[in-house]
Formats: structure tokens, C-alpha cells, sequence
């Protein structure tokens, strides 16, 4: 990929539009909404408890992060109920509480100056599951016409996009668990061509028997039935990862416009890079330093570290080579907010770029959850138990990475 070296063109060139955080709007397993979120996280509270979505009993696999009470008739107007999956609902909500924070009214932008980019790994998983039933059980007639597009990865940007007319430039990414800084990332490009506006990140729900079934194919998730021990990011003890839903959308716009109009600022995107893994040779410092480089923020001023926290042995230790190989071992502070939720595939990585910019406005470092020390083969100053208060946060680190090798990085740093 060349994002990193096409986004340090631009930096130096005359097209350098800061790109700024002005909404949020989250849905996760620990919390829906961003100030029930945002609580969950500083008490370190759990959201990973056993399966109620569909019966799990005869998987090998039944705790999970699901968002809890959603109702979706509350959010979601009765005539995009039939068409839409579980997916769509919660980005629609997400958007709205995003848009609402960033104190936007859509309708009072110009024409094609605010557009939608999202990322997805699985799109509707759960409408599709239920029209293949349909299909196999009744016959084709039985087959929503919404089967058309209820199931494609580009939905939720789509219908964010008719909810609330924004017809600027718009995309919808697909690499896995980086794809919510990916998103992030061609959002502040339209920002820097001169788009006004843009609402981003990820949301992904897959918690059905079909989701459940490429779940388990795709290897790496936790069969321990205990919440508390089951996903423990950099622990000697890690088995794996639980899989959750949900994620957070963010309001990016122009700064100068931004503060023209008065928007309070939550923090900047100034960094951003993309690799992919060779043959033995994992790439995720890299994405690290490139990011730095397009932010211009040394090592020594970056704070904090929300590390990709994948809980598998192997990866958790490269995780944390290469963490040390940008910042010394222990170095910086990292932590892993994920440990509260399970990974939510794109949701994920948006999500933390969500709490990194609640940290840095808040100036404190939220804990990774279960882990009481990191192995001894990760060498990372990881924060546990409880907050870390008291701290300097100017500038944040955010790591991702997809299956399949596929890396990312962002970086984030505070308002003025």
C-alpha cells in the first residue's frame, strides 16, 4: 500500500487541511451510547458475558460482547426495519448520536459537502442467514427483495448516507479489524480535498450460527466459558480472542470550519499509515513509524499506545517487539480497552481511536481488563487494574491489524 507516502505528499504540499474530531457516537458491548461507554471503560467494567442472541450450547465457543439494550425500534424508523440487518440498525444509531454531538444539522450543510466513509468485515450477516433459510426452507419467492443489499458490506454507508442526505464523496473499506483506521484514514483524505465533512469509522454485528460457524473457521477465539479469563491481552495465560459487536462512528471535519462555526474539538487525526505482512516478516512497527512520520510527532512524545490486542500468544508477543522496537521496551504506556468488549472486527479499531481521543480530553489512561502483567515476552509498560490518572497525554498511538496481514496506524492528538 502507498497511503502513508501519499498522505506525506499531501502533508507537504499546499493541500494540508487538518482533519478534526468534533462528534462521537458508540455502541459497544460494555455500553450503547458514548457516556455510558466511556464510565463502562473507566471502571474497567466487562462486557463480555455468555451468548443470548442465538442458542450456543452445542458451539465449542459461547461468550461473546454484545451491545446490551439495544432496541432497535427506538433508533431506526419502522419503515427501514424490514430492510435492514442488526449491522445497519446500530450504524444508524451510532451515526445519529455522532451527528448530534458534533451538534450538526445535515440538512443546513451545501449540497455534497459532507459525505459517509465505513468500514465493514461482514456486512448484514444475520439478514443473510435468515434469507437463505427462507431460501432453502420455502423457495425463492420467499426471498426479501432487500436480500439485495441488506447483506453488502457497503450498507451502512449507504443508508447513513439517505438518512441524512449526505451526497459528498463517500466509501465503504474491507480489511478486517484494521478497516476502522483505514476508514478513518480516506475520511481525512476527503477532508484535505476539500470535503466539509465526513461521519466514520466502523460497526460490525456477525453474532448469529452462520457468523458464529466463519468465526470458528477462521480459528483463534477462546473456549474458555469463565468472562473474566477468557480474553487476556499480553498474559502468559492468553488462549484467544472473544468476538463482539458494535464499534463507533466519528464526526470529521475541516478545523478551520470546525472552529469557525464554534464545534468543541475533541482532538485531531494528524498520523496515519498502512502495511502489509510479507512472507515471515510482519510489518506492524512499520505502520508505526510511518504514521509517526506523517504526523511529525516523535517517539518520545507519544503517551500512550492502544495496542491491537489480539490475546493469542504469538501475535500478542510480536505485538509487543514491535511496540518496543518504536519506543524501547517498556517505553510507553499501552493498554488495551478491547479486553472489555472482544474484538468487534471493524468496530474495533474505531472504537479505540474513540477512547483515545476521550483519553487524551480527559487525560487519563484507561486499563486493560483480566491481564495482572504482561509475559515475559512482552516487553510493555501495560496499564492494569485500574486508570492511570495523572498523567501528560498530548499524543496517542493507535495499532490494528486484519486478518490476513493487513496493519494499521493512526495517530491522534489533542486539541489545542
Amino acid at each position: 500500500m502507498t497511503t502513508a507516502t501519499s498522505a506525506g505528499r499531501a502533508r507537504a504540499g499546499a493541500d494540508t487541511a487538518t482533519a478534526v474530531v468534533t462528534g462521537i457516537g458508540v455502541a459497544a458491548p460494555n455500553g450503547l451510547g458514548a457516556a455510558a461507554w466511556w464510565a463502562a471503560v473507566l471502571r474497567g467494567e466487562n462486557g463480555i458475558r455468555p451468548v443470548t442472541r442465538f442458542d450456543a450450547a452445542g458451539y465449542p465457543v459461547r461468550l461473546v460482547g454484545e451491545v446490551p439494550g439495544f432496541v432497535a425500534e427506538a433508533h431506526v424508523p419502522s419503515r427501514l426495519l424490514p430492510q435492514t440487518d442488526r449491522v445497519t440498525r446500530l450504524s444508524l444509531a451510532v451515526a445519529d448520536e455522532a451527528l448530534a454531538d458534533a451538534r450538526i444539522d445535515p440538512a443546513q450543510l451545501p449540497d455534497y459537502s459532507a459525505g459517509v466513509v465505513t468500514a465493514s468485515s461482514a456486512g448484514g450477516f444475520e439478514f443473510g442467514q435468515r434469507e437463505l433459510q427462507a431460501l432453502w426452507s420455502k423457495g425463492g419467492r420467499h426471498v426479501s427483495a432487500y436480500q439485495s443489499f441488506a447483506w453488502f458490506y457497503a450498507v451502512n454507508t449507504g443508508q447513513i448516507s439517505i438518512r441524512h442526505g449526505l451526497r459528498g464523496p463517500s466509501a465503504a473499506l474491507v480489511t478486517e479489524q484494521a478497516g476502522g483506521l483505514d476508514a478513518v484514514a480516506q475520511a481525512r483524505r476527503q477532508i484535505r480535498r476539500g470535503t466539509r465533512l465526513v461521519i466514520t469509522g466502523g460497526v460490525d454485528s456477525t453474532l448469529c450460527p452462520w457468523g458464529w460457524a466463519a468465526h470458528l473457521a477462521g480459528g483463534g477465539l477462546s473456549t474458555s466459558d469463565d468472562p473474566e479469563r477468557a480474553f487476556l491481552p499480553f498474559d502468559a495465560g492468553a488462549s484467544g480472542h472473544v468476538v463482539g459487536e458494535g464499534g463507533a462512528l466519528l464526526v470529521l471535519e475541516d478545523a478551520g470550519a470546525a472552529r469557525a462555526r464554534g464545534a468543541r474539538i475533541y482532538g485531531s487525526v494528524t498520523g496515519y499509515a498502512a502495511t502489509f505482512d510479507g512472507a515471515g516478516s510482519p510489518r506492524l512497527g512499520d505502520a508505526a513509524r510511518l504514521a509517526l512520520a506523517d504526523a511529525g510527532v516523535p517517539a518520545d512524545e507519544v503517551d500512550v499506545v492502544f495496542a491491537d490486542a489480539a490475546g493469542e500468544r504469538a501475535a500478542d508477543s510480536a505485538e509487543a517487539e514491535a511496540i518496543a522496537g518504536v519506543f524501547g521496551a517498556f517505553g510507553v504506556p499501552v493498554t488495551a480497552p478491547k479486553s472489555m468488549t472482544g474484538r468487534l472486527l471493524a468496530g474495533g479499531a474505531s472504537l479505540d481511536l474513540a477512547t483515545a481521543l476521550f483519553a487524551l480530553r480527559e487525560q487519563v489512561i484507561p486499563p486493560t481488563r483480566g491481564t495482572a502483567r504482561p509475559a515475559d515476552d512482552c516487553p510493555v509498560d501495560l496499564v492494569t487494574g485500574s486508570a492511570r490518572r495523572g498523567v501528560r497525554l498530548r499524543n496517542a498511538l493507535v495499532l490494528a491489524r486484519g486478518r490476513g496481514g493487513f496493519n494499521a496506524a493512526a495517530v491522534v492528538s489533542a486539541a489545542d
